[in-house]
């Protein structure tokens, strides 16, 4: 493995068939998440698929639960409300809500990589109460307000 900073994530596999999350190469920004169960997403339709595994982050860190290029691409399949925030102290099982935006059923076997998951510092901020806010160029000008007309 690359030169990193190396942390420990604590995985339980909560299902005999879970698969713990992998890199599939050293340069992987993302470990991949898997099926543990056999379903369809009918076409149009979403579905909650489940990994059969909780984790434990590092302190001070969340996961995001991202979409695989392959599968948005090749299938239409997204993460839907990605990405998926996994906050550190939650220890429920890691669960993907799956859209099929394709035109065609997709099946999901027991250890298909769905997903990924992004392991990413959390930073923190306190929020003030203030009459105003600092002057900026853009001002509240949004939803493409610095694009082209």
């Amino acid at each position: 493995m690359r030169n990193y900073l190396k942390l420990e994530m604590k995985v339980k596999k909560l299902h005999p068939l879970a698969t713990i999350p992998q890199y599939q190469t050293d340069g992987a920004a993302g470990l991949d998440l898997t099926a543990c169960e056999n379903m369809v997403i009918p076409a149009g339709e979403r579905r909650i698929v489940s990994s059969g595994i909780a984790i434990q982050l590092p302190e001070g860190h969340e996961g995001q639960v991202r979409p695989r290029s392959g599968l948005s691409f090749k299938h239409g399949i997204t993460v839907l409300n990605s990405p998926g925030t996994i906050d550190e102290d939650y220890r429920g099982e890691v669960k993907t809500i799956l859209y099929n935006s394709g035109k065609e059923d997709f099946h999901i076997n027991v250890g298909d990589r769905i997903a990924q998951l992004i392991v990413s510092p959390v930073t923190k901020v306190k929020s003030i109460d203030v009459a105003e806010l600092d002057e900026t160029n853009r001002g509240t000008g949004g939803f493409g307000s610095t694009g082209i007309k």
